[in-house]
């Protein structure tokens, strides 16, 4: 496949490097002070899944500079996703499907409406990994996972030639009959994860040493399960307790990507996750009182800069 990726940050360069590695034509479609990073350092990933150094980076900084796109592995920031749009739609008209792995939801009726529903795959991915100095991928998890499915008919041919794409790379990547049920489950377990370490300034061990802190993360999976089904879409009691096993599970320093953005003085996905979620409360009438305290307290970091 010749697969775009838009948003060569950790996640989008840690995939598309496993993809290249496993013979496909990635293509990194980036801003010119990212294209220079890489020009000048190359890509490298520091995985314990195995480290892989990439040859022959290609890069672009323009849709005009590529030809025939098979997939754009959409992997920016939510706020990020608006100033992605010019480039999409002419990806798009290139013949390219669409496959973000954004968190929360909105931002799926947003791509559909300007690029067309046909053009929108859904899909998400569990990883855990940052950039170093050098704009390297240091891949901190034992899980790097995607998963994917199609949100129209016509998508089931480009997902089959995904999936086998994804078998052949040094990563998990799962065809899903029930993509929007995954989509929520894992804006489940983010808004969760990543609110209650961002607010707390803590890895999620410490905040497991704290019973009362790290319940606040459950009433937050809960109020989500009460989101997801005013949105027709039926998440469990059992959902709840396995993301919240999850987090039980995780190393004692692991860390949301939210959380390693404030510590780096980053600006912050809390609107798009945590605003999008009472926001999307709101239509049905449905009240979150954690994620909307949880929210308040991480605002004053939002786009705090060092």
């Amino acid at each position: 496949m010749k697969i775009v990726i838009l948003g060569a940050g950790a996640l989008g360069a840690y995939f598309g490097t496993r993809w290249q590695e496993a013979g496909h034509e990635v293509v990194n479609l980036v801003r010119s002070g990212r294209a220079e990073q890489l020009k000048e350092n190359g890509l490298i990933l520091h995985s314990e899944q195995g480290d892989y150094t990439a040859e022959d980076v290609i890069i672009a900084e323009s849709p005009e500079e590529i030809e025939d796109p098979d997939l754009v592995f959409l992997a920016v920031k939510g706020y990020h996703l608006e100033g992605t749009l010019h480039w999409l739609k002419q990806l798009v008209q290139k013949g390219a499907k669409v496959y973000p792995v954004l968190n929360g939801v909105e931002h799926i009726p947003i791509l559909q409406k300007e690029l067309g529903e046909e053009a929108v795959l859904g899909g998400l991915s569990y990883i855990m990994a940052t950039l170093d100095d050098k704009g390297h991928v240091v891949h901190t998890s034992s899980f790097h996972d995607l998963v994917f499915g199609p949100l129209h008919p016509s998508q089931q041919q480009i997902c089959e030639e995904l999936s086998l794409a994804c078998n052949q790379a040094n990563f998990n990547g799962r065809l899903s009959p029930n993509i929007l049920e995954d989509i929520w489950k894992k804006y489940m377990f983010i808004t969760a994860f990543s609110g209650i370490t961002s607010a707390t300034n803590l890895p999620i061990g410490e905040v497991r040493t704290y019973p009362q802190t790290f319940l606040i993360a459950k009433r937050m999976l809960e109020e989500m399960k009460e989101l997801a089904a005013a949105h027709q879409v039926h998440l469990t009691d059992e959902h709840v307790e396995k993301a919240f096993k999850q987090l039980q599970n995780l190393e004692h320093e692991a860390t949301s990507s939210m959380h390693q953005d404030r510590r780096k003085g980053l600006p912050l996905e809390a609107e798009h996750l945590h605003g999008g979620a009472l926001r999307l409360g709101k239509e049905h009438n449905v009240h979150m009182p954690y994620i909307e305290t949880i929210r308040a307290m991480i605002k004053p970091f939002e786009a705090y800069q060092h």
